[in-house]
């Protein structure tokens, strides 16, 4: 116990470490929101990865998802790898730097803005992030509840708020950057912490090695390929729209896009491409490996039974790790945790201070008016997803399952038509984030009255990948039966895009 609580003081004594030494490196709402787009593509790499997987994977995801897909999990892991990171960088990365540079944006919404020629899309933007992303931020606190009383003999709401102070006050003082610096160093214990757990948990008694694993995994039919249906349920089909939606829902994310455009150089980027994508083979094929061999470790149908999926994975830990490593590897769970969150805040409070409030209450806002705002606005929103966290309101509760995939489905097709078709409208990109609300709130709807099998195709995950398809359709129809827009700006945009940047740091518009 005495080690783990080292483990964990040394953690903590890391975040305000980081906070002291990063407070001179954020004056400015350039400094503070886009670390003076002066990134280097090691450190955006790791700030990408660790925002992209939180504790949900490491607790809930993985836990559940492994049990009942087995080695068809690791889908998941391999899409979220190749897709989510090697693809999205190679796709989105230098279009979206270039982009953001033309226009001097610091945020989506704004990038939306000037794309689309439409003022008032922003402010839709800004209310449908913080809508849907302070929930979310909420949500990454569920899964550490249980791991760290078994761990620390620490109670739910002490977890809570310690990860909220940490995360406020390095938030506050070091901006971006902070975050950046942190996340590197998260990042470390993350892929340890990994290698570490797959290791024990794999020569655990029960398992008995890496080959007596798969042999287990296959007598038990739970392969690669798990059957399309089963019982007249989605089966397998839900875990195509799991590796789908954790896939491709990153593209449309405000808090993963913000990446893109932070990085010092193009050079960078094919960097973080590659780095990124190990990254998250590592985390993503490493957790939910763990998760398909909980079955042959602990009582995970009792567990499930009982509304117990989030105690798995712990419980796990718990029999197959020697006591001396229990803290480090809910330090890692923790890292993951803590590194969304920033972003998630960040993304939040940008949302506000800039696009709403600078651009709709008080557009003569002085830079460090607005600058001291978004660091208010970072305690403030970590305050309320506290709350959340902790006294669970039924209705936001709900939001919580939905936030990823509603704001992919809202925000995906005006961003990747935007970057590479001329002829995508403010009407189109308008029409796809309808859709996107409309698809999600009908489906959720109907999942509520359905029979629970005919419903199981309409899962939350299931769902915001209706709403991303529907929304990259909706998109080109809309756009083509309605005026396009000026051709002028529009052509030296797209001549920016398809234009190589030096690798020399560019200067970023202050306000």
């Amino acid at each position: 116990m005495l080690f783990n609580i080292l483990v964990l003081v040394a953690y903590c004594i890391g975040l305000a470490a980081a906070a002291y030494f990063t407070r001179k490196r954020s004056r400015t709402v350039n400094d503070f929101l886009l670390a003076g787009s002066g990134m280097s593509g090691i450190m955006t790499a790791f700030a990408y990865g660790t925002t992209y997987f939180s504790a949900v994977i490491f607790i809930g995801y993985a836990g559940k998802n492994g049990y009942d897909f087995g080695l068809g999990t690791l889908w998941i892991g391999l899409g979220n790898a190749v897709i989510g990171s090697l693809i999205a960088w190679k796709v989105l990365g230098k279009r979206t730097r270039r982009l953001t540079h033309h226009f001097a944006a610091r945020t989506m919404p704004e990038m939306f803005e000037k794309r689309y020629d439409s003022r008032h899309i922003k402010l839709v933007m800004s209310l449908l992030i913080f809508i849907f992303l302070v929930p979310y931020a909420a949500s990454v606190y569920q899964g550490l509840g249980y791991l760290f009383e078994l761990v620390f003999r620490i109670p739910f709401w002490a977890v809570v708020l310690i990860m909220a102070g940490l995360c406020a006050l390095y938030l506050f003082f070091g901006g971006y950057f902070a975050t950046v610096v942190t996340d590197f160093f998260q990042g470390i214990i993350m892929l340890i912490g990994v290698v570490i757990m797959v290791g024990f948990v794999v020569n655990y008694e029960t398992v008995n090695g890496l080959i007596d694993a798969f042999s287990k995994l296959a007598a038990d039919k739970l392969g690669f390929f798990p059957a399309f249906t089963k019982d007249g349920a989605a089966f397998g089909y839900t875990l195509l729209m799991l590796t789908l939606l954790t896939s491709f829902g990153v593209w449309g994310l405000p808090q993963i896009v913000h990446k893109f455009h932070t990085v010092k150089s193009e050079t960078g980027i094919r960097q973080a491409a590659w780095i990124s994508s190990g990254f998250a083979l590592v985390i993503g094929v490493g957790a939910y490996f763990v998760g398909a061999l909980a079955r042959y470790i602990v009582d995970a149908p009792g567990l499930l039974a009982s509304g117990g999926a989030d105690r798995i994975i712990p419980e796990v830990l718990l029999k197959a790790l020697p006591a001396g490593l229990l803290g480090l590897i809910a330090v890692l769970v923790l890292s993951a945790s803590m590194s969304t969150l920033s972003s998630l805040t960040l993304s939040s409070a940008g949302a506000v201070a800039v696009d709403l409030y600078k651009g709709y209450i008080k557009k003569d806002a002085t830079d460090r008016h607005v600058n001291l705002l978004m660091r208010m606005l970072c305690v403030a929103f970590i305050a309320v997803s506290v709350l959340i966290a902790i006294f669970q309101p039924a209705g936001i509760v709900n939001l919580m399952s939905l936030s990823w995939g509603t704001l992919a489905g809202c925000f995906l097709a005006p961003y990747l038509f935007g970057l590479y078709w001329k002829r995508a409208t403010k009407a189109g990109a308008y029409a796809s984030i309808v859709s996107g609300l409309t698809v999600t709130a009908v489906l959720y709807i109907l999942s509520l009255t359905l029979p629970a099998a005919a419903a199981s195709f309409f899962s939350p995950p299931a769902i915001g990948v209706y709403a991303m398809a529907v929304g990259c359709i909706v998109l080109p129809i809309v756009s083509l039966c309605t005026r396009p827009l000026a051709a002028e700006p529009l052509d030296a945009l797209f001549t920016a895009m398809r234009t190589a940047e030096t690798d020399a740091p560019t200067q970023s518009a202050e306000d």
